[in-house]
């Protein structure tokens, strides 16, 4: 049984599709295609149903798969125990996250851990949109809100919460909400939303409460949103965390403070970690290890006082304020 036709099954299987496996392998998609129909023959058994839209796993294929998937997991392992005795990271870690909390979060460790790897290099494509990890090459995700794809394997980092917020500009001209109802008379930023706005679900003093909003301002981009906001173009739903001491940025201030959406999860989310190198290994230790550590709860509480006028000066460290921009 020739091992490269299991190979080529198994990727696909794990893609979903003979053109991102091909990929993937660094091969032709007719090079997989007639290796699984070998694998096929070579059985005796249909493995999959192939139609112009998808693919989908016959009883036998599925059982094959769960095997083979396994095995081929252990050889990795093996091969790669061996390859790594006596050898430091090397290679390229591609990463993908949002630009928000790159900015905020990721720049430290990415320089602390390239000071220590001198052989790595990492590559990021940031932005809100979610990308597909096989599809475009990526080897991990940071990723805030909850996870649909059950095949990706992810360690949850934090907990976030998002907070309303406004420039003063924008308050002083359009008055401040008293309740969360009041949202619908206002103008609001929103966050990949549709053409007739967007419905907000805040939880406050009374539980869970929502509202329909609207607003000339529409982004994919949660730094945009946050521009935006402090431009005076209306009332926003942004992360806690991106109150900041940098002095440089327009200030905004947190409405409705008693009204958020908690529990929102932050997570490092990878495809595999039985195939992954050495670099793409150590760095995603490195950085859940940082990122558990890190001062998100910290960053919220912060906003929050500031927002209300309450921060009082701690020993070593400036009077905080809640700050535009990443």
């Amino acid at each position: 049984m020739d091992l490269n036709h299991i190979t080529a099954f198994v990727r696909v299987v794990e893609a979903g599709s003979f053109t991102a496996a091909a990929r993937a392998l660094e091969l032709p998609k007719s090079s997989v295609s007639r290796s699984v129909a070998q694998l096929e023959r070579e059985l005796g058994i249909l493995l999959m149903q192939r139609t112009t839209r998808k693919l989908s796993l016959t009883d036998a294929g599925r059982q094959y798969f769960d095997r083979a998937r396994v095995a081929l997991g252990e050889l990795d392992d093996a091969s790669a125990s061996v390859a790594n005795l006596g050898s430091e990271p090397r290679g390229v870690v591609r990463l993908t996250a949002p630009v928000d909390i790159a900015v905020m979060m990721l720049t430290g460790i990415v320089r602390d851990y390239l000071a220590a790897h001198p052989k790595v290099t990492v590559d990021l494509t940031l932005g809100g949109r979610r990308v597909d990890l096989v599809e475009e090459g990526i080897d991990i995700a940071v990723r805030a809100g909850a996870l649909g794809d059950s095949s990706l394997v992810a360690r949850k980092v934090a907990t976030t919460e998002l907070g309303l917020y406004a420039s003063p500009e924008y308050l002083e001209r359009r008055g401040r909400p008293r309740t969360l109802g009041d949202l619908a008379a206002h103008d609001c930023v929103l966050f990949r939303a549709g053409r007739g706005g967007a419905r907000w679900q805040l939880t406050g003093p009374d539980g869970d409460e929502s509202v329909h909003v609207d607003g000339r301002v529409r982004a994919d981009e949660m730094s945009f949103v946050q521009a935006a906001v402090a431009a005076g173009l209306g009332i926003g739903m942004l992360p806690s965390f991106r109150c900041t001491e940098q002095p440089s940025h327009h200030a905004i201030e947190r409405v409705l403070p008693t009204h958020a959406v908690k529990g929102t999860p932050v997570s490092v989310v990878t495809t595999s970690v039985r195939t992954e190198s050495l670099a793409v290994a150590s760095f995603r230790k490195f950085l859940i290890e940082r990122l558990l550590v890190a001062s998100w709860t910290d960053a919220a509480e912060r906003c929050a006082e500031a927002a209300a006028g309450t921060t009082r000066a701690r020993p070593g460290r400036r009077r905080s304020h809640p700050l535009a921009g990443p």
